[in-house]
């Protein structure tokens, strides 16, 4: 993943407008159900795809500032690493997953965290609960057995949302087999579904966008109120303490430096590769001007992508893009304006 991606903790919310069409291929009972997100995220998504239905609304947050949103909107919310809290299985009757997309690194293996999120918390969906799983297409693949084995009338759509398509994303609505079901399954039928799913993983641009009214419905179960317990650390009392520990007052001269003033004229002039690399160290941020023309200066570096078209004699017009980094100066005035230079 990304350095931009970790910061926001693999934060890459569903578009409203695709929850929206999720939440019609949903027939939810008149009595109450019991629905999670592991990854809830500021719970916009979910709180669209259970709308207007008897759900009891359970999220799992990483990030202390999305959980006050998620709660904000109406779910039960603990602040927490999903993989620290403690659940009896097959209490859930919908399971809303959108995990981070990264690699997960271990002494033992290495492997993709959309399957350690399925692998997870499929154990919490009942038997006949409908599972919503969010994913790059082209991760399809790596969850094959696991969605194989477990699930049965499985359908899968591309998302046409412009975030949606940005990351390639796909949803895969299916249902939970029983245990009965799974051990009727022949090895024959699990390779299969496992080449099916292999094959859409390769050609997932190929999928049918998710239609606007469903081509089909999934019945989710009924339940009652569900106990989650978590077992990690107490992480709010842990940042509200941590600034009065010995240890934090001993570790802050390095790990918040103050930044050194440098006056006086260089030796040599600066070339543009030495101003470059000082603008995006943050070596030339600061605030400049007088009056009304002054204003706060920030510089980062960003990634953009030219695109350019050659023809060939024959007629054939060949498209190509090349990425190179670049300077961004953000200039925020004292009026309120803010302007952005590349």
């Amino acid at each position: 993943m990304r350095l931009e991606g970790k910061m926001k903790l693999g934060f890459y919310p569903l578009p409203v407008i695709e929850a929206g069409r999720i939440r019609q291929f949903l027939r939810y009972p008149a009595n109450s159900c019991a629905a999670i997100d592991p990854c809830i995220g500021d719970g916009k998504a979910f709180a669209e795809i259970t709308r207007d239905a008897p759900v009891l609304r359970y999220g799992i947050e990483l990030d202390a500032y999305r959980a006050d949103q998620a709660r904000g909107a109406g779910h039960e919310v603990i602040h927490s690493d999903a993989f620290d809290i403690q659940c009896a299985v097959e209490s859930f009757g919908l399971l809303y997953l959108n995990p981070p997309y990264d690699f997960e690194w271990s002494e033992d293996q290495n492997r993709r965290t959309e399957k350690t999120f399925l692998g997870q918390f499929y154990q919490w969906l009942n038997p006949g609960g409908v599972l919503v799983f969010v994913l790059p297409g082209q991760r399809l693949e790596v969850c094959d057995r696991l969605l194989a084995m477990q699930f049965r009338d499985k359908r899968i759509y591309r998302l046409s949302a412009p975030d949606s398509a940005k990351y390639g994303q796909v949803v895969v609505f299916a249902t939970r087999r029983a245990r009965r079901e799974r051990d009727r399954l022949r090895d024959s039928d699990v390779i299969k579904a496992c080449g099916l799913l292999g094959e859409m993983s390769r050609n997932w641009k190929e999928l049918p966008t998710l239609p606007d009214q469903p081509d089909a419905f999934y019945s989710i179960p009924d339940g009652g109120p569900v106990s989650l317990v978590y077992h990690g650390l107490p992480i709010d009392e842990i940042e509200d303490v941590l600034p009065k520990s010995a240890a934090y007052r001993q570790a802050s001269p390095i790990l918040f430096c103050p930044m050194k003033r440098v006056k006086g004229r260089p030796l040599t002039p600066l070339h543009a590769g030495h101003l470059a690399l000082l603008a995006v160290s943050s070596g030339l941020d600061g605030i400049f001007g007088s009056g009304q023309s002054r204003h706060l200066a920030a510089w980062r570096c960003v990634k953009v992508t030219d695109h350019s078209e050659e023809v060939e004699e024959d007629g054939t017009i060949i498209q190509r893009d090349r990425e190179r980094f670049a300077n961004e100066l953000t200039l925020l005035f004292s009026s309120g304006e803010i302007t952005t230079l590349r």
